[in-house]
């Protein structure tokens, strides 16, 4: 009996790479290298479903961009991206270019423009997982272990968690086996492997997020999210032109209703729809450091302009009332999930930009300003904390470490999402409303929460679309600046 490892590997034709110095072009071979590999896998998966174990393997590969520089060419020194640190050969994957067709062209034509030579497109030596070429087709999907009278990985190449990790963005000196240094931030299978996870977190394709993603931690924000989605598409200057929910539900019109399917997901997304992706995506991630992790983890390959926290927190000072305003200025980072990734004696600036699109959109939903906008928020630092129930430790430890960072507010996720922002290179702010005061008495319970306090989530939400326009109206090298990247980093954003 031959063994499954031995048998002969059978691939769609090979093709050798091409160079190409105009990013439309390079896109466009990008996408039919890629559409033939899935389009190989697609059909023999469906062959071998109906004719049980074949006598060969079946293999295709990823297209990749592969740029060769023996220039210390001298760039634009404004920008964060769209250039080589230093003369050598740089490459990455590509899946999805249908996906990231725009991201793409725009990422080349910077580095196309500054290093001034060509990039070749053709075939990588990675494999691509059956379960992912199979994910472009909505009629297939793969089995589970069992079902069939075969081994799946005896016949076809399966998800490799060896080459799916985060040591690019973890700037870990990563190389790529034949010596190329990545040219970016994600490989393919890692951006497969969370565009799977954020279909199944979200019950939402990939296709529909925005380039400006809010994260809340209470379903009355999506609420709110929704009664101001349905008023912009009432508005036909708001450029705003659907507005999606969880099933991939879409609606045009304003007073269609939005039947989610029974069981919503762990993490319900909705989606305000703009041309270009400029709109705005809001995730209910939950309660916890590691559901932030989690939806921040996966949300980071589609390559977000900024995300922003807006959501409930515990105030720590005598001086707040039940629905003020925190800005975060720092945060104070006790939730642990980012150990490993990000050691916690790396510091999580505050970015300018965001910073005053944020007191922007406050003083201009508020109709407050200078020294009168202090009556409502406070800046300062935001305590992110693993322990829903810290108020039950002996104060001395968490309380002192509180007093001591001059800490104003405490909440669960807003320093984990701060901090994979600064991590993965994703513009990141906070905004945060007063729900309770535990250390002056004013516990999270029922009845406690003031009209001003549910006031004030309409107000807030309302406060975070808003700086996510002014957001949107920045030139992408202001927003995208230059204290988020290291002293190496890769040309793509």
């Amino acid at each position: 009996m031959t063994h499954p490892q031995s048998l002969p590997i059978v691939s769609p034709e090979a093709h050798q790479h091409q160079s190409f110095r105009d990013p439309d072009q390079a896109v466009a071979r990008l996408r039919e290298l890629y559409a033939q590999s899935t389009a190989f896998l697609c059909e023999k998966f469906v062959e071998t479903l109906k004719g049980g174990m074949p006598t060969t393997r079946f293999r295709a590969f990823y297209p990749e961009i592969r740029l060769t520089t023996t220039s210390f060419a001298t760039t634009d020194s404004r920008l964060s991206f769209g250039h080589v640190a230093e003369p050598g050969i740089y490459s990455t994957t590509i899946t999805r270019p249908d996906l990231f067709a725009a991201y793409l062209e725009q990422q080349l034509r910077f580095l196309l423009d500054n290093q001034k030579v060509p990039v070749t497109i053709g075939p990588s030596d990675t494999p691509m997982p059956v379960h992912f070429a199979v994910a472009s087709d909505p009629d297939l999907t793969v089995p589970q272990d069992g079902v069939m009278d075969f081994t799946l990985r005896d016949v076809f190449d399966v998800p490799d968690l060896g080459i799916t990790h985060d040591a690019i963005v973890n700037g870990q000196g990563f190389k790529f086996e034949d010596g190329s240094r990545p040219l970016a931030p994600f490989t393919a299978q890692r951006v497969d492997y969370s565009l799977a996870r954020l279909s199944h977190y979200t019950a939402t394709d990939a296709d529909h997020f925005q380039n400006h993603v809010l994260f809340t931690n209470y379903q009355f924000y999506i609420e709110e999210f929704e009664a101001y989605a349905r008023s912009a598409l009432r508005d036909p200057d708001s450029g705003y032109t659907a507005f999606v929910g969880p099933g991939n539900v879409v609606i045009t019109d304003p007073d269609a209703p939005m039947q989610p399917p029974a069981k919503l997901p762990q993490m319900p997304t909705y989606h305000l729809i703009r041309d270009g992706g400029t709109g705005i995506t809001m995730v209910n991630i939950g309660i916890g450091p590691s559901n932030a992790k989690t939806a921040t983890d996966h949300i980071a390959v589609l390559r977000p302009h900024a995300w922003l926290m807006v959501g409930h927190c515990a105030g720590l000072r005598n001086s707040q009332r039940l629905g003020d305003f925190v800005l975060a200025h720092a945060y104070l980072r006790e939730d642990h999930v980012l150990d490993d990734d990000l050691p916690v004696w790396v510091p999580i600036p505050a970015l300018a930009e965001v910073q005053i699109a944020l007191e922007d959109a406050v003083e201009q939903i508020t109709e407050l300003e200078g020294y009168e906008l202090k009556r409502i928020m406070r800046t300062g630092t935001v305590a992110t904390i693993d322990n829903r129930n810290w108020e039950l430790r002996e104060n001395s430890g968490p309380v002192q470490r509180l007093s001591q960072s001059r800490a104003v507010a405490l909440d669960m996720e807003s320093a984990t999402i701060a901090a994979n922002g600064f991590r993965f290179r994703v513009p990141y702010g906070t905004l945060l409303c007063v729900s309770d005061k535990p250390l002056h008495g004013e516990l999270k319970l029922p009845g406690m929460a003031s009209d001003f306090y549910k006031t004030q989530v309409a107000r807030h939400l309302l406060i975070g679309v808003r700086a996510m326009e002014i957001i949107r109206e920045m030139p992408l090298a202001r927003i995208h600046s230059r204290k988020l990247r290291s002293f190496e980093e890769t040309a793509f954003l």
